[in-house]
């Protein structure tokens, strides 16, 4: 997405569209986090809920379909996008998004707001800009056809609003029918999925309780503590989050520590541990016995982390900062039943959260990142105890930074061998879906069509006893 430093004026945004304006300028012009600066403008600006809602599928829809737009616009925009002023961009590009993705409000509508914010931003050839473009999108038709002689990453690309080197890839690791299938998951919104914290609910007594207050509530088919909600709102601003009776999480995420199975008593660390969903995850599994060390480069998210071990009542939680790579200096080596590295990634499993993910990443980003990836796994093995478990996650779906990272791990420390031993509880949703089948080796790569939920690689590692 373009740099600019340019800034608008205009006063304070007014109504959802111009809120989404702003936050669309900020994530391209500052690099911005889509998330948390929509999230900080909602709470600035008082908006009506339904106001909310719009706003936030305007800023996230504008973002996962931007391509496809430019592809549009740049028919119609002389020098789109270099030579058009940012914001103008961001309206052009948020209005186009509501003319084709949304039905709501009538065409007509839409223009108008468009060229209000137009004329309250700019001079009055910028609104006669933004108003004979949206115009001559309507009369021409608003859903324009792709032509015939494109290449299939290139229709591909432009029919489900990814990058080319993307589909390129996933054409090559997965196919075109799953490539379409993880692009079309992408796009849908994510659902809100919650963790229950069973040492103070239980997942039924959950699912009764948002059934009686109007959420639509399901048990997860993924995990045996997870709840999927729909038209549940914000889920942290209610008692059972403030209560300690829940987590929000996603229910690929729920399976990590799961498979980790760390018992009661043992002694667990989790490498790169922020903002805690894991963490205390593990601490719920092991009854709050035992000890859970939290461990994050930033200090500011180590107190997140304590903070969300005080609110679900977990004693057994100890936090500490520091680089993952440097933890087999600051820790006793081989002391540790089970250690969990959670490590960075490109986040390529999830966009449908993080949508600039897809335009932001690169090629380079993945192979520098499975540099990375390798080294930290490198240092963190010292510490796990013969007969001990390592688990390896990531929430990307690129095999470099996954299974071909296992593979040379393995290679050069063969006293790790891959465990497939996993409970019954995990597995058994996997292989009635056909995932996991009887050549199960202990990887799993979940991709985002599959159950809905985020792309997600585990894999669970033993290591040898010394003979």
């Amino acid at each position: 997405m373009t740099k600019s430093n340019r800034k608008i004026g205009g006063g304070k945004p007014q109504g959802a569209r111009e809120v989404a304006m702003q936050v669309l300028l900020k994530v391209e012009t500052e690099g911005a986090y889509s998330g948390l600066t929509l999230n900080h403008a909602l709470e600035s600006f008082e908006l009506s809920r339904p106001d909310s809602a719009l706003a936030t599928e305007l800023v996230y829809g504008t973002i996962q379909r931007l391509n496809t737009i430019d592809d549009v616009l740049k028919r119609r925009v002389k020098g789109w996008p270099k030579k058009v002023e940012p914001w103008v961009r961001c309206l052009l590009r948020l209005s186009y998004y509501q003319l084709r993705w949304l039905d709501r409000v009538p065409p007509h509508a839409v223009v108008d707001e468009a060229v209000t914010i137009a004329k309250k931003h700019g001079h009055s050839g910028i609104a006669g800009l933004v108003n004979g473009v949206l115009r001559s999108v309507i009369r021409d038709g608003i859903d324009e056809s792709l032509p015939q002689q494109m290449s299939i990453e290139e229709r591909i690309s432009l029919s489900f609003s990814h990058p080319q080197w993307l589909i390129k890839r996933w054409l090559r690791d997965y196919g075109q029918a799953t490539t379409e299938a993880i692009c079309a998951a992408n796009n849908e919104p994510p659902h809100s999925s919650v963790r229950v914290n069973p040492l103070r609910m239980n997942r039924e007594e959950l699912l009764t309780e948002m059934t009686r207050i109007g959420i639509e509530a399901n048990a997860s088919p993924l995990s045996i503590q997870g709840v999927v909600a729909s038209k549940a709102g914000n889920l942290v601003h209610t008692s059972w989050y403030s209560d300690g009776r829940m987590s929000v999480q996603d229910e690929s995420s729920m399976l990590v520590a799961a498979v980790a199975d760390p018992q009661p008593g043992m002694a667990v660390l989790d490498c790169c541990a922020a903002p805690g969903g894991k963490s205390t995850h593990l601490a719920e599994l092991m009854r709050n016995e035992g000890k859970v060390v939290a461990n994050d480069l930033h200090p500011h998210k180590q107190a997140l982390i304590g903070k969300q071990a005080e609110r679900l009542g977990l004693s057994c939680i100890e936090t500490m900062t520091s680089d993952a790579a440097d933890l087999a200096e600051r820790l006793s080596p081989q002391s540790f039943d089970v250690v969990l590295l959670d490590a960075p990634c490109s986040g390529l499993g999830v966009i449908r959260r993080k949508p600039e993910i897809k335009w932001n990443k690169t090629e380079d980003d993945i192979a520098s990142l499975a540099i990375l990836q390798s080294q930290l796994l490198r240092r963190v093995q010292e510490l796990v105890k013969p007969g001990g478990t390592l688990v390896y996650s990531t929430c990307t779906i690129a095999p470099e930074e996954n299974e071909q990272t296992i593979k040379h791990f393995m290679n050069e420390f063969p006293d790790f061998e891959l465990d497939a031993n996993w409970t019954e509880d995990v597995l058994r949703p996997l292989q009635d879906a056909g995932i996991v089948t009887s050549d199960f080796k202990g990887m799993l790569q979940l991709l985002p069509h599959m159950f809905g939920s985020d792309g997600f690689f585990i894999a669970r590692l033993r290591k040898k006893r010394s003979q």
